[in-house]
C-alpha cells in the first residue's frame, strides 16, 4: 500500500519541528506531543512526523504510556488549549498609542 498524505501535515510539521527544539516540556508541549502521536499511530504515512515524535519522546525521557499519563493528568487538572498567558502580550506598549494625543 503506497503512503498516504495526511491533510494536516503540514501544520503537524511545523508543530514538531517546534517541539524537537523544547529541552523542558510544559504542559502545552506535552499535550501537542501525545495529540499528534496519537493521530499519526497506524497512519499510513508520514513517517518523518512519527520518527520525530519518538525522537522527542526520547530526549525528553518519555515513552507513549508516560506521556499519555501524563496529559491525562494535565487535562484532569482543567488544562485547556490557548488558556497558558500569551508572552508576546506583555509589555508591548500597546495600551500606549494614545498617550501620544495629549
Amino acid at each position: 500500500m503506497d503512503d498516504q498524505n495526511h491533510p494536516l501535515h503540514a501544520s503537524d510539521r511545523e508543530t514538531v519541528d517546534r517541539l524537537l527544539a523544547v529541552e523542558r516540556p510544559q504542559d502545552e508541549h506535552l499535550v501537542d506531543a501525545a495529540r499528534l502521536q496519537m493521530r499519526y499511530a497506524g497512519f499510513p504515512g508520514a513517517a518523518d512526523i512519527r520518527d520525530d515524535l519518538e525522537k522527542i519522546l526520547r530526549l525528553w525521557g518519555l515513552d507513549g504510556e508516560a506521556l499519555h499519563g501524563r496529559t491525562r493528568a494535565i487535562w484532569a487538572a482543567g488544562f485547556r488549549p490557548g488558556a497558558a498567558p500569551v508572552a508576546e502580550a506583555v509589555g508591548s506598549g500597546f495600551d500606549t498609542a494614545s498617550d501620544d494625543a495629549g
